[in-house]
């Protein structure tokens, strides 16, 4: 009697890519200047409408950001909470071309998916006396964020009394979730200037810069 043949394994059909930009050139305009826009004003939450729906953990928000940001020559770290999805690198690359690298140190752009796991800012590049713009940015994913808390009540949010170019006398900051010693980074970071590294928190449906500039301390 003749062997019978192994019954071939059905085949699994690779999980689809998760879409970019409906309209790449204006989207990404869009997006683009709604960044240019929080990193001028200091610690102001900017709406960003993003209609993308990118593998989780990454936020539509953080997707947005990072569809206008990057491309193949801009490196780019992802923290471990979104380099444990494969489908995350994947959208990435497709949509970017933007180079991943596992060295921190290397990136141009870093990927925060915990913010409250966020890494020592001494981990990325701060940039060089010559070249201060060889630094890194950071994305960084939070849950919620608000501006201009009572003066009476920022001590209760965990808000920041923000100061530096771009705000007028001082502007009320809060995000969550963040590490507890985030305010003394910042306060480090500006230190550096004009090295160091700069920041954009991606929340739903909004964005805010925390650039180098500022010099930041909790209120009493």
């Amino acid at each position: 009697m003749p062997a019978l043949a192994p019954i071939p394994a059905p085949a699994i059909a690779p999980r689809p890519l998760a879409a970019g930009f409906a309209d790449p050139v204006h989207d990404a305009q869009r997006a683009f200047a709604a960044l240019m826009r929080a990193m001028a004003e200091p610690g102001r939450p900017v709406a960003l409408a993003s209609a993308l729906a990118p593998p989780a953990p990454l936020s539509p928000e953080m997707a947005a950001a990072a569809l206008a940001l990057l491309d193949y020559e801009t490196p780019v770290f992802l923290d471990a909470a979104l380099a444990a999805v494969p489908d995350v690198a994947a959208f990435l690359r497709f949509h970017t071309g933007a180079p991943l690298v596992e060295d921190p140190a290397a990136a141009r752009f870093t990927l925060i998916g915990d913010g409250a796991g966020l890494p020592d800012f001494a981990r990325f590049a701060q940039g060089e006396p010559d070249y201060p713009d060889r630094s890194a940015t950071l994305l960084v994913q939070v849950a919620r964020m608000a501006e201009g808390i009572p003066e009476e009540a920022l001590a209760d949010e965990g808000a920041l009394a923000l100061e530096g170019p771009g705000i007028k006398g001082r502007r009320a900051f809060a995000a969550a979730p963040l590490p507890a010693d985030f305010a003394g980074r910042l306060a480090a970071n500006r230190a550096l200037y004009p090295l160091g590294i700069d920041l954009i928190l991606c929340a739903p449906g909004l964005v805010a810069g925390l650039p180098r500039t500022l010099a930041p301390h909790t209120q009493d």
